[in-house]
């Protein structure tokens, strides 16, 4: 396992606030410093009737109406990764209140894969370019006083990555809640094994660290939750909690995995997202998605 590139600082404790998205249940953070009103906004979510070809934007509505409310500045738009379930909405609230929009500089890797799935010409640029910055493992940012950290954590998809800020890291789709488990492997440049030694990386970080999931199922019909520890999940996950081996936790994901069906979203959010949430258009400028048939 790699070594962690910094050194937490549970002393530094971001304001987290969630936003649960119903139909893809997702969950954005608002992520504000403390000692100013800088914040950051984590995996946004751009609204789509997928039947009707309609494109809307409550969710991301939300989150502009509530920095507005707050008063807050937005510096940073972070994708925790490439999205295979929901639409990125980064450009939307980033032309409403400004900010950058980061992502794993591993983007470069999804974006020749699905680049090729989806026929996307030469036109469509594989070099990272459609974001502003493209984070490196162990490179860090700022917001307001507060720094923030990008973590290597790929295996559910090459690009993910762990955001690291003071006692709170946002997972992505690498760890779900206790109950819930761990994210699927079995998209193109998936990998379990990846997978479980990058979940290995978020759990040397201190018990006390505070964990927020992009995701949430409920599973046996509980209430919603996004908010664990490291201790928690140390403890009680039930793919990788109690010490599970890596060959252990393959051999479990391998065979769920091919239980699961596609997430209903995959083909458009794949193809926004690997554009930093831009919708791709056709010869004339039209909006427009590509269905490959039997790509994925």
């Amino acid at each position: 396992m790699q070594p962690l590139p910094f050194t937490p600082d549970l002393s530094v404790q971001p304001d987290v606030e969630g936003f649960f998205d119903e139909a893809t249940n997702t969950i954005s953070y608002i992520v504000k410093d403390p000692n100013s009103d800088a914040c950051a906004i984590i995996d946004s979510v751009m609204d789509i009737d997928y039947a009707a070809g309609r494109i809307t934007y409550d969710h991301a509505d939300a989150l502009i109406a509530r920095v507005k409310e707050r008063g807050l500045r937005l510096e940073w738009l972070i994708e925790t990764h490439v999205h295979a379930d929901h639409l990125s909405a980064a450009p939307y609230i980033q032309q409403h209140l400004g900010g950058k929009i980061g992502i794993g500089s591993k983007i470069k890797v999804v974006q020749d894969t699905f680049g090729k799935i989806f026929n996307e010409g030469t036109e469509f640029q594989r070099d990272g370019s459609q974001f502003d910055r493209l984070f490196d493992d162990g490179d860090s940012y700022r917001i307001g006083s507060l720094t923030a950290h990008a973590l290597d954590t790929p295996g559910h998809t090459p690009a993910c990555m762990t955001h690291v800020v003071g006692d709170a890291a946002f997972v992505g789709d690498t760890l779900f809640m206790p109950d819930g488990g761990t994210a699927r492997a079995d998209f193109p440049g998936g990998d379990a094994g990846v997978l479980y030694d990058s979940i290995q990386r978020v759990l040397a970080l201190p018990d006390e660290t505070r964990l927020f999931m992009c995701h949430d199922y409920a599973p046996n019909g509980r209430d919603i939750q996004w908010e664990t520890t490291v201790g928690e999940e140390k403890a009680h996950n039930v793919h990788v909690g109690q010490g599970k081996s890596r060959e252990e936790f393959v051999r479990l994901r391998q065979e769920r995995d091919k239980t699961l069906a596609m997430p209903k979203l995959i083909i458009p959010s794949l193809q926004v997202n690997m554009r930093a949430g831009e919708v791709p258009t056709d010869n004339s400028g039209r909006p427009m998605l590509k269905v490959p048939i039997n790509g994925l």
